[in-house]
């Protein structure tokens, strides 16, 4: 299996940690990704909002190189597969916008190139191939899989799980020998694009889901959007200062969740940067 690789922006900077994890399990599993050439930003969460040649324009440049290497795309941050794909729907409905936009980046695009989330991939590999990695099950892990807004919505965008129960996770978290939590949070927004603008906004909507999932039993959560990560775990201790209740709740990108029951070394998977610390629940929770 050969893709073309999309790192975005989170992934070589706030989300060195997914891009470290996936690049580890991706190879343990014979998925080769070849980082696109000369890539820029896709405007995820602001250029939609501003100016929406510029919002289609962006991403649909990357997908044109990525026509040149012949290769479909992965982009394992959900804001980034989810601006891909709405450029990438856009263009196929339209002809016209198709030759418009190919001559505002300069380089021809046919609008074939499939673009795709990480987690589908994995989930196209299959549970049975993903249990004959797993070296260290995580056992007494009871994780709540929180897959966001932007990875499964609008669903005749993303064409990816189902929009209100998605399983894609939940069956990629039982396979790793983890119990999923029941909740039912896992698709609620946690308000990332308002982090500056509407801080108080996203802590609010922050508490809910770390709330919720402590209800639910969970002792970790895992995502796949660096935005959401962020939020989960970066400013998880400014969430219990406002509102005085105590989480704990380390936040794994699923990636590094996959490392660790393949038995891999934390530092290949950027454990050591999440603010929450794991060391507990991996201590109790992980056999071998």
């Amino acid at each position: 299996m050969r893709y073309a690789y999309y790192p975005g922006c989170s992934l070589h900077s706030t989300a060195r940690d997914y891009n470290l994890s996936t690049l580890a399990v991706c190879k343990q599993l014979g998925i080769e990704l070849v980082e696109i050439p000369d890539w820029n930003c896709c405007g995820a969460t602001s250029a939609h909002a501003l100016n929406r040649d510029l919002s289609i324009a962006l991403p649909l440049r990357n997908l044109a190189i990525a026509e040149t290497m012949g290769l479909d795309v992965i982009a394992p941050c959900a804001a980034c597969f989810n601006r891909m794909k709405s450029s990438n729907v856009a263009v196929n409905e339209n002809p016209e916008l198709l030759a418009r936009m190919s001559d505002l980046i300069g380089m021809p695009y046919s609008g074939k190139i499939k673009v795709l989330p990480l987690l589908a991939v994995i989930n196209e590999i299959g549970t049975e191939t993903i249990r004959e990695h797993v070296k260290r099950p995580l056992e007494n892990l009871k994780v709540a899989p929180y897959y966001g807004c932007l990875l499964v919505r609008p669903p005749e965008t993303t064409e990816f799980d189902d929009p209100e129960d998605p399983q894609s996770l939940d069956n990629l978290i039982t396979a790793l020998g983890a119990e999923v939590v029941n909740w039912p949070y896992k698709t609620e927004c946690c308000g990332a694009g308002l982090s500056i603008s509407k801080t108080e906004v996203v802590l609010k909507l922050t508490h809910d889901i770390l709330s919720m999932a402590k209800r639910a039993g969970a002792n970790c959560l895992a995502t796949a959007c660096p935005l959401c990560q962020s939020n989960l775990d970066l400013r998880q201790s400014d969430v219990e200062k406002a509102y005085g209740e105590k989480y704990g709740l380390p936040a794994f990108y699923f990636t590094q969740l996959m490392g660790i029951a393949f038995g891999l070394p934390g530092a290949s998977l950027g454990l050591d940067k999440l603010m929450v610390s794991p060391e507990q629940v991996l201590t109790t929770g992980v056999r071998g």
